[in-house]
């Protein structure tokens, strides 16, 4: 039941996604009234198709719609979707049709900065949903994320070996400080930092990176965890000690007999007397008082910790549009910053590149709304900045081409539109191949 949840919401966000990205080229196509031979959600490879206007029983069910100019319908492979708009070189390479003399409502035959707009459509639809998303997101939820400042980091081997240590705390990396906790090594990698500045024991240090630790950083998540500090917020109701005495406030400071700074130090003691009974060191106000506390049979005391550093925010439908807008720009700045990564080989960011079965696993295993529309909203963006790349086949090709004309004022010939259409397709081929092998690759490990 999970694998097909999380099925029927890959595919759900793509249909989502690819509508709106195809229906940013249609409306623009037909702003300056260009013909769309067809539109479609899905690939209908081999001419199979599982919905069209213009079959058999959806014209007699739908009799009016089969007079349409353009053609509607849903595909057998959910790959992708893709506007068939007359007079362009596409993925189609239908060609025959651009023998003849060019018409006044095809693609060919309209102004340069009209063909831009078209091939631009897409990427500025992908965008505006992802503003809405985020807008949407704010308004109903608003947004939490644990502040940077002040805020203490528990290392694991990785950044134990790029010279960072437990409680110490980031300041900087090279003349940027970081405000968002969470985002600290995803800035470490996209930044490409040189100089790491942190606070240790009162004195301010300076951590040079190793650049040729950048393909660890992107590849071993977890590298700077919050250190949680051992004080008391709340005891549970189900909890073993829930007459034990334990108060908000206290800090917990040595377990059988180990000392103990973090929750994290803790754990590890805890889990050596799961299922038994430990004497715990207390700091209260002043006095430092044993207590003989169970453990459950999962290494828990069964309490809640006071978690440092959260900060919240609310926000009205009229201030979370900006708030949505920033949001939208700062992560197209961040996948952007990944992308330049990706194609930067020492890094091995390659590597990380998924295909949909990635993009599977980040959804829930059961139907959550806040989740949902937040991933939406970050595939949003990656589509739309991944149409952005300068490759025949994808928007940013048309679109490099359509500037070079603009500059140049020289329209590249439909045979080398083609060649190049064709290169792209196999270009993409090779990245579709990349991502499922990684997939792969990860699923056998």
């Amino acid at each position: 039941m999970t694998v097909l949840l999380k099925i029927l919401q890959v595919i759900l966000a793509l249909a989502v996604l690819i509508v709106i990205h195809e229906a940013g080229h249609f409306a623009f196509a037909r702003m300056f009234r260009i013909k769309v031979d067809k539109f479609f959600l899905f690939f209908d490879i081999g001419g199979f198709k599982l919905l069209s206007t213009k079959s058999g029983w959806f014209s007699k069910l739908f009799p009016r719609l089969k007079n349409l100019e353009t053609e509607y319908g849903i595909g057998w492979l959910p790959l992708g979707g893709y506007c068939k708009i007359c007079g362009m070189v596409d993925e189609s390479l239908d060609m025959e049709s651009l023998k003849k003399e060019p018409a006044d409502w095809e693609f060919r035959s309209k102004p340069v900065w009209q063909r831009i707009l078209v091939m631009s459509g897409g990427v500025l639809f992908n965008f505006i949903l992802a503003i809405i998303l985020y807008t949407s997101i704010l308004s109903i939820w608003g947004d939490a994320y644990i502040s940077n400042e002040g805020t203490s980091i528990y290392v694991n081997d990785l950044s134990y070996d790029m010279g960072f240590r437990t409680g110490d705390r980031i300041l900087a990396f090279d003349d940027y400080v970081p405000e968002d906790f969470g985002m600290l090594q995803a800035d470490l990698a996209r930044r490409n930092v040189r100089k790491a500045t942190v606070l240790r024991a009162g004195d301010t240090l300076d951590l040079y990176i190793d650049q040729g630790m950048l393909g660890e950083v992107i590849s071993n998540p977890g590298m700077f965890d919050v250190a949680v500090p051992f004080v008391i917020d709340t005891v549970l109701a189900w909890s073993p000690n829930a007459s034990a005495g334990l108060s908000h406030g206290d800090r917990v400071v040595g377990i059988a007999g180990e000392s103990v700074t973090y929750v994290q130090d803790g754990r590890i003691v805890l889990g050596e007397h799961a299922g038994g009974e430990v004497p715990v060191e207390v700091v209260r106000d002043e006095d430092t008082v044993t207590m003989a506390l169970k453990v459950d049979s999962l290494g828990r005391l069964g309490v809640n910790t006071v978690m440092p550093g959260i900060v919240r925010r609310e926000y009205s439908f009229f201030s979370a549009i900006p708030g949505g807008i920033k949001m939208t720009f700062s992560n197209i700045g961040g996948y952007l910053r990944d992308l330049r990564l990706v194609f930067t080989p020492r890094t091995e960011a390659y590597k990380s590149v998924g295909s949909f079965i990635a993009i599977g696993q980040v959804f829930p295993s059961s139907w959550n709304w806040y989740q949902f529309l937040s991933i939406l909203a970050i595939l949003s963006v990656m589509l739309g900045v991944m149409n952005l790349i300068p490759i025949p086949g994808l928007d940013g090709g048309h679109i490099l081409f359509g500037i070079y004309e603009l500059f140049t004022r020289r329209k590249p010939s439909d045979r080398f539109m083609q060649a190049a259409q064709i290169i792209g397709m196999f270009i993409l081929l090779a990245l579709m191949v990349l991502a499922f092998g990684n997939d792969i690759g990860r699923l056998i490990r």
